[in-house]
């Protein structure tokens, strides 16, 4: 693949977040889009935007825009990368969130110029309503215990931990807006505020790394140093790994690929243990950062690793405390994270700038 039409140089990707509220029964709340024809039906949320400083902020302020209520995010329920050849990838966040009170239900108000419904429907209602990649990811959520979250999905499947939990199966056929009341307003839906390609164009765009933690029999970790970059005043230590091409490759890809290039060895990326979004700077795009586990590596196995002379100046494992001083203070949050996340059951730990996203109090 050679042409990046929709996605710059092929490394940029847009980036969106949803909440899932549920109720007393287990009923998912649902919104119909007044403009939409072809998939109406949606959970509330939407694109992150530059003022965003995480997705996390994404989903509260889609919420408020949408509902009118400030809702009380809880954990991140799974994180879905897909590809398609007419857009950008997207790498889509979905949170669970507080029942909404009695209160809350009486106080919300749809954003008018978008929204023409609100309901909630049964999880069988809902995987048919909703569109058929989104229904794979929202049917993971409610499927899979709390416990195995935060769920790794790609193009809605699930991989990595989650295929423990979950097995992949196709949605149920798609019945859209089918059954669902009709709109209150009965005359022609507006037109969408922008077609389809000025409102993938006008996007704002992030870029995503994908790097893997080699630890020794000791315990010490495997860090790369990289050849200085202009403006450098230090060695620039990371983990092994790199940026995801996301027009043609899946983070577990882009991680193989990665350590290939750099190490010279084929490897299976383990567990997905870490989630850190970047938030980026002027002239810059924020980073999401996967850090996959990359296992207990052998003398014998380092011995084999060859470095590209032009990218990698040296390969050396370090104690965790060697680790603290060669990384950057959010790095090395990022490396501790991953170690912690190795410790335990369960998803990725969700960060921000390497420090926790925040979980419900």
């Amino acid at each position: 693949m050679t042409d990046h039409p929709a996605g710059g140089d092929g490394r940029d990707l847009l980036a969106a977040a949803g909440v899932l509220f549920t109720d007393a029964q287990g009923r998912l709340l649902v919104v119909r889009v007044s403009y939409a024809a072809e998939h109406p039906v949606e959970v509330p949320g939407g694109g992150w935007e530059e003022q965003d400083g995480s997705p996390r902020a994404t989903a509260v302020r889609e919420i408020e825009e949408e509902l009118g209520l400030t809702p009380r995010l809880g954990a991140l329920a799974c994180l879905d990368w897909s590809l398609d050849t007419d857009r950008p990838p997207i790498a889509s966040f979905l949170y669970w969130a507080d029942p909404l009170t009695e209160a809350e239900l009486r106080a919300l108000r749809l954003e008018e110029a978008e929204l023409g419904w609100y309901g909630y429907l049964s999880p069988e209602q809902a995987a048919s309503a909703l569109p058929p990649m989104l229904s794979r990811r929202v049917t993971a959520c409610l499927r899979a215990p709390r416990s195995a979250g935060p769920l790794e999905l790609a193009v809605g499947h699930p991989v990595g931990h989650t295929l423990a939990h979950l097995a992949s199966a196709p949605p149920p056929p798609y019945t859209g807006p089918a059954g669902l009341p009709p709109l209150a307003d009965e005359r022609p839906p507006p037109a969408p505020p922008l077609d389809r390609e000025t409102w993938i164009a006008t996007r704002a765009r992030i870029r995503a790394k994908a790097r893997m933690l080699f630890t020794d029999p000791d315990g010490r970790v495997l860090l790369v140093r990289l050849h200085p970059r202009p403006g450098d005043r230090r060695p620039y230590w990371v983990l092994p790994g790199g940026g995801i091409e996301a027009d043609r490759e899946l983070p577990r890809q882009a991680a193989r690929r990665e350590i290939r290039e750099e190490l010279g060895w084929d490897c299976e990326p383990g567990r997905l243990l870490v989630l850190d979004w970047l938030p980026g700077h002027p002239g810059s795009h924020p980073q999401l950062v996967h850090v996959f586990d990359g296992g207990v590596v052998t003398p014998a196995r380092l011995a084999t690793a060859t470095l590209p002379e032009d990218e990698v100046a040296q390969a050396r494992l370090v104690t965790p405390e060697q680790a603290r001083e060669l990384l950057s203070a959010p790095a090395w949050a990022r490396v501790a994270a991953a170690l912690a996340a190795r410790e335990r059951a369960g998803g990725p730990a969700e960060l921000v700038r390497g420090a926790p996203a925040g979980e419900p109090a």
